[in-house]
């Protein structure tokens, strides 16, 4: 179903962004992998090339707007128009409020918040024109609840949702699908380096959260996703 797409993932250097766009390019989707790091995508998209799909690695800072814009220009001028989105990039810091610093504030929104903006905005005039095309916006548990200690993570993943709330009503007539993925407890670098606290054994792998990607973006176009909370088997469940 996903045969020929052009798919762009974002913070898909390591993590759940990596894992997803080799998913997708599984699934036969030609891939754009963007992070800040160039040496993570470019072998990434390396993998992705030895599993028969396109792959383009663009190095992007997704909080500066003209970073997305060449972004956006590199994958239309090399795959063509972009059919999927995976907005994943995203910062994190472990502190109280009072010890986060406006720097801080500033890279966490930056990047989570105002970096999913600016994709979507880059990504919207072409989906709405073809009336088709699907948004997926990595939020988080923590996009539902709060964490003590994850004062400035938490208010960016709250915007993720409510942001992807307000896109999904506004993109209805144009046939454009978004949704919100919100998982809790996976094995990430981002997390693991700031946290000596996890169990990995009982966290889920980035791989478990590519597989929902495929599946959402996978869903017949008479359905629709609107968010999708997805957590460690040993967390407590959401109230």
């Amino acid at each position: 179903m996903l045969t020929g797409q052009v798919a762009l993932v974002t913070g898909a250097g390591r993590g759940i962004g990596r894992a997803t766009a080799l998913a997708l390019a599984r699934e036969g989707c030609h891939v754009c992998v963007a992070a800040r790091t160039e040496a993570e995508i470019a072998a990434a998209a390396a993998e992705i090339r030895a599993l028969g799909a396109r792959a383009l690695a663009v190095p992007t800072d997704v909080s500066q707007p003209e970073q997305v814009a060449r972004l956006f220009a590199a994958v239309q001028a090399e795959l063509g128009q972009v059919d999927l989105l995976i907005n994943n990039a995203g910062a994190l810091r472990i502190a109280p409020l009072a010890e986060t610093t406006t720097e801080d504030w500033d890279r966490i929104l930056g990047v989570t918040l105002t970096g999913t903006f600016l994709c979507v905005k880059a990504a919207l005039p072409a989906m709405m024109g073809r009336r088709r095309g699907t948004i997926i916006n990595m939020a988080s548990t923590a996009g539902k609840k709060h964490y003590p200690n994850q004062g400035a993570y938490c208010a960016a993943k709250h915007g993720v949702v409510g942001l992807t709330k307000v896109l999904a009503a506004e993109m209805r007539e144009w046939g454009v699908r978004v949704c919100a993925v919100c998982p809790g407890g996976v094995n990430t670098r981002l997390v693991l380096e700031q946290r000596d606290d996890i169990v990995p054994d009982e966290w889920m792998d980035p791989e478990d959260i590519a597989d929902l990607c495929v599946f959402i973006a996978k869903l017949p176009p008479k359905a629709a996703i609107d968010e999708v909370v997805i957590r460690r088997w040993a967390a407590e469940p959401l109230a």
